[in-house]
């Protein structure tokens, strides 16, 4: 059965702000095949810049980081492809490994990418066990580090974690993909609290044993980390839900934003979520609002 995927719609309930960034979407072009020891390419039409165009139009989304997806390893010219279609409003998280030249990288910066992607799950290009010496790289160019495991097993690699010189998030609400109790709680707020450190609010449906429509077991932990540290939040669609395989369990986009919207403590929280934390994180320049003052009466 083809899948096909909802680009459109009535709009989120929450209204996201202005300038709003999408942090986590995987997109793709083509003339890309998929590389060994990764996933195939996602089911269906292709999801490119044009159907994303749509979903952002369609929620209020402003600018976006593209995640260079698991299915081309560590071949970055895809995501290179969609960075160049999608302009200046994308920023780019991609995958090194420690042999990646220094000329590479620098030509990856320019390009737009500004952090590198550690995936600790089946099909991830480059794991745990690499760490440090991506670290090592990431923060020597000024790079963030995208950070994605069995947050399970968050409470054993918190000294790890705590020791990274690079800022970095944790990817997919923690993915507690065992549950989480108070250890893996205070275990992510210790490392919070640290400073470079932030948690990001995507793909709840992967996580979450409980399942929709509240995802309470994941809601439970991602609404205890946003009151405690509402300034170290982001948040992404996780588009094009890529572990989805057909079209009934596809998610609608709007409906899957108000749910997790709905966890931030406040306005002030939503603001910090979607546009200034995700700059700073991801350097992207403050948002200006280009449209016209309004006349003063």
């Amino acid at each position: 059965m083809t899948l096909i995927r909802r680009c459109t719609g009535n709009p989120p309930r929450i209204a996201l702000p202005k300038g709003a960034i999408d942090t986590q979407v995987h997109l793709y072009l083509p003339g890309f095949p998929a590389r060994p020891g990764g996933p195939p390419l996602p089911a269906g039409d292709l999801p490119g810049p044009d159907q994303y165009r749509s979903v952002m139009r369609w929620l209020g989304i402003g600018r976006v980081v593209i995640t260079q997806g698991n299915a081309h390893q560590t071949d970055n010219a895809n995501l290179l492809a969609c960075l160049r279609e999608m302009g200046d409003i994308a920023r780019g998280v991609a995958v090194i490994t420690p042999e990646t030249p220094a000329a590479e990288m620098e030509a990856l910066a320019a390009a737009g990418v500004v952090g590198a992607r550690i995936m600790d799950l089946p099909g991830g290009a480059v794991g745990l066990d690499r760490l440090e010496a991506i670290d090592a790289r990431a923060a020597d160019i000024g790079w963030m580090l995208a950070i994605q495991f069995n947050g399970s097993a968050l409470p054993d690699l918190a000294p790890r974690l705590a020791r990274l010189r690079s800022r970095w998030v944790l990817d997919h609400h923690g993915k507690f993909l065992d549950g989480a109790g108070p250890a893996h709680l205070d275990a992510l707020r210790r490392l919070i609290d640290g400073g470079r450190t932030w948690f990001k609010l995507a793909g709840c449906y992967e996580a979450s044993r409980l399942g929709p429509p509240d995802y309470a077991d994941v809601a439970a932990v991602s609404r205890a980390i946003a009151a405690h540290a509402p300034e170290r939040i982001v948040w992404g669609t996780n588009w094009p839900h890529n572990l989805i395989r057909t079209t009934e369990a596809y998610p609608d986009d709007a409906r899957l934003a108000d749910t997790v919207l709905g966890w931030l403590p406040d306005a002030a929280a939503l603001g910090r979520a979607l546009v200034t934390n995700p700059e700073e994180l991801y350097g992207f320049p403050p948002f200006s609002d280009p449209s016209p003052a309004e006349a003063t009466p």
